[in-house]
């Protein structure tokens, strides 16, 4: 096994050297050594991809489907793509100018911020939130604005952002939304959402808009900020949640085509373009499979309620998710809010992990994310240890 020369130690790039490995990673490999543990840690569907899907790859390989797509995306991708979001959206996006498929929605949003981005831009971030916005946006060379909304009932409010791009002046050049959000489960209502777009035009800024759980909400309607305000809104969103699609790799990003042109370009220099198979799968579930959430929608709902009583009968406070499958708990009061010390706790003696609150950014600290993108029975499970553990406390 080699072994680096001592000559190069320390000659790597300094911006990724100082950035931290996922948190939320990080916690569940570590919990994942624990024999016997149930993990609520990843947001990861159990769900299979539907049939119809898994056999259009299958035919795009047998096909001999190998040579180079095009850069932005196969034609009857981006096309089905642009039918999505004008029907869910009301806004038309020219699937041969506006629109790019990429690896995840991960790519999606690497792509965007190094398009839009400058050393000394500022991004506003509302938090707690998924945190792999954090060395994303860092990397570029701008900075996060973490806004605390926890005193909000984990939404930005318009007058939250109006107050934060006053205080923080010239530079602000974005305010992300992810929404359902990861970790919270939080819808974002459209009158705050209609607030939200009258501040962000008038502060000249974009809104990165990550819809990717938006398929998976629960008796609420789901409102896009991208049908308030196309000409400033960058759209993203992906296929591993509302199909199970998770190691398929598949997101994609929709914006004007002037900034677009950009985005695209730096695509291009991060991946040349997407895996053929996956994008004909894509396009399937797009085409065909337009209801294959609404199964995945009510088995969700119905994991949630049940860890929402079960945790509520223990004592657990929390606002009900209307969407995603994650739900966000505070910890019990004699952990103050070390969240960290809970979760590894919870772990080690009751084998349930959870991932620490304080993994996604300011207001998270005292609380745990747990997904529910697990099996009834591992749920029950989790339920009956957590109440163990808490008597055990007691």
């Amino acid at each position: 096994m080699p072994e680096l020369s001592a000559d190069l130690y320390g000659t790597v790039s300094h911006k990724l050297d100082a950035l931290q490995p996922s948190g939320i990673r990080e916690f569940n490999k570590e919990v994942s050594k624990i024999p016997g543990i149930i993990k609520l840690t990843l947001g990861e569907p159990d769900m299979a991809t539907p049939e119809h899907v898994k056999q259009a790859a299958i035919r795009s390989i047998e096909e001999d489907d190998s040579h180079y797509a095009p850069q932005m995306g196969k034609p009857e991708l981006l096309e089905a793509i642009s039918d999505y979001i004008q029907n869910t959206r009301d806004v038309h996006y020219n699937p041969q100018t506006e629109i790019i498929a990429t690896v995840g929605a991960t790519e999606a949003l690497d792509a965007t911020l190094f398009a839009i981005l400058n050393t000394g831009d500022k991004v506003v971030v509302p938090t707690p939130i998924f945190s792999l916005y954090f060395p994303l946006i860092e990397m570029t060379g701008a900075t996060v604005v973490q806004v605390d909304t926890s005193a909000d009932n984990f939404v930005l409010t318009p007058e939250k952002l109006e107050e934060v791009l006053g205080e923080e002046g010239k530079g602000v050049k974005a305010v992300i939304l992810n929404y359902p959000s990861n970790p919270t489960g939080r819808e974002y209502p459209q009158e705050v959402l209609a607030g939200l777009a009258e501040v962000i035009k008038k502060h000249h800024l974009y809104a990165i808009a990550d819809e990717i759980y938006s398929e998976l909400v629960y008796g609420v309607e789901h409102y896009s900020i991208a049908t308030m305000i196309p000409e400033r809104t960058i759209f993203i969103s992906g296929l591993s949640k509302s199909h199970a699609m998770t190691g398929y790799r598949l997101g994609y990003v929709a914006a004007p085509a002037k900034i677009m042109a950009n985005i695209s370009k730096m695509h291009a220099f991060l991946v040349t373009t997407v895996t053929n198979n996956v994008q004909v799968a894509a396009a399937e579930a797009l085409t065909n499979g337009l209801d294959d959430p609404l199964e995945f929608r009510k088995i969700y709902q119905h994991r949630r309620d049940l860890l929402v009583a079960g945790l509520k009968k223990l004592g657990f406070e929390m606002l009900t998710p209307e969407g995603a499958f994650y739900l966000f708990a505070k910890i019990p009061a004699q952990f103050g809010t070390d969240d960290v010390a809970f979760a590894k706790q919870l772990a080690k003696e009751a084998k349930v992990g959870v991932t620490p609150g304080s993994a996604f950014g300011k207001g998270g600290d005292g609380y745990v994310r747990l997904s529910y993108a697990s099996s009834d029975e591992n749920l029950t499970e989790a339920i009956k240890r957590i109440g163990e553990f808490l008597d055990h406390l007691a």
